[in-house]
C-alpha cells in the first residue's frame, strides 16, 4: 500500500505528496496534470520505478487537487509552481534529479529550470502542455464566453465528462509565466512524448519545449493511436523505458 505525505505550507493549509528517500542518489520528481492527481497510473508506475531502481523520489498536488487542501479556484501556475519548489528543496535536498512533467506539470516544470538549473540532469514531458491558459483556451473563447469571464471572474468549460472552473485571475497568471521563448542553455537529456490522437493538447507543444533546450539530447517521441493521458500498460512500459534512456 502506497503511503501518501503531508507538508504543512500553514496551520490550516498542507500538501499532500509521494516520496521514497535515497540518501545521496539521483531522484526523479513527478508533476501531475490540470486539475489531476496522486491517484492514477503514471506517478504510481514512475514511484516503483525508483523504489526498483533505488533512486529517490517525489510527487505532489498541487494545492486545490487531490488530497492538498485549498480550492482549485484560488490557485495558479504561479502558486503551483511556487509549492512545487519548496517540496524539492524539502525532500529532494541538493540531490540532483530528472524532471517529468504530465500535461501541464511540464508547464511547472519549465518554471523549476530558474531554481534548480544545476540539479536538473533530464527532463521528460509527457503530453505536454505549456502556456496552455493563453493559447488553448483564452484564444479560443467566443466574445460571449470572454465576457462571462470578464463579468463573472470565472467560466465552467466543460471538455469530454469533465468541467473545468476556469477564473480570470488563472488566465491572467498564465501570462506572467511565459516560457516558450525562455532558452535554456543547459547540457541535459530532454525527450517529449506525445500521444498522436491526443485531442486536447497538439503535439506542436513538444515540439516547442524541445527548440528551447539547444545542447544536450532532444527526442520527440509520437505515440501511434496515443491519447492525452498515455496511462495504459502498454504506454505506462514505453514511459519507464524512455525515462530509463534519460538516465
Amino acid at each position: 500500500m502506497i503511503k501518501f505525505n503531508y507538508y504543512k505550507l500553514s496551520k490550516s493549509k498542507k500538501i499532500r505528496y509521494l516520496k521514497h528517500d535515497q540518501k545521496n542518489s539521483l531522484y526523479i520528481v513527478f508533476l501531475h496534470g490540470f486539475m489531476s492527481d496522486l491517484e492514477g497510473k503514471k506517478p504510481q508506475q514512475f514511484l516503483k520505478f525508483a523504489i526498483k531502481k533505488k533512486y529517490g523520489f517525489l510527487a505532489l498536488e498541487y494545492s486545490g487537487h487531490g488530497k492538498s487542501s485549498g480550492k482549485f479556484t484560488t490557485g495558479n501556475i504561479s502558486k503551483w509552481s511556487k509549492e512545487t519548489e519548496l517540496l524539492i528543496k524539502k525532500i529532494v535536498r541538493k540531490n540532483d534529479f530528472i524532471l517529468i512533467g504530465s500535461s501541464m506539470g511540464a508547464w511547472i516544470s519549465l518554471n523549476q529550470f530558474k531554481t534548480f538549473k544545476n540539479q536538473i540532469k533530464g527532463f521528460l514531458g509527457i503530453g505536454s502542455a505549456p502556456e496552455f491558459l493563453e493559447n488553448l483556451m483564452w484564444k479560443k473563447f467566443s466574445k460571449k464566453m470572454k465576457k462571462e469571464i470578464n463579468t463573472n471572474r470565472i467560466i465552467n468549460l466543460k471538455h469530454a465528462k469533465y468541467e473545468y472552473p476556469i477564473t480570470l485571475q488563472l488566465i491572467k497568471d498564465g501570462r506572467k509565466n511565459k516560457v516558450l521563448k525562455k532558452i535554456i542553455n543547459q547540457k541535459l537529456n530532454v525527450t517529449m512524448i506525445h500521444g498522436e490522437k491526443d485531442e486536447s493538447v497538439p503535439v506542436v507543444y513538444s515540439r516547442k519545449i524541445l527548440k528551447l533546450f539547444k545542447k544536450g539530447k532532444n527526442k520527440l517521441v509520437i505515440v501511434k493511436g496515443g491519447d492525452h493521458s498515455l496511462s495504459s500498460k502498454k504506454w505506462l512500459k514505453l514511459l519507464i523505458k524512455e525515462l530509463n534512456l534519460i538516465i
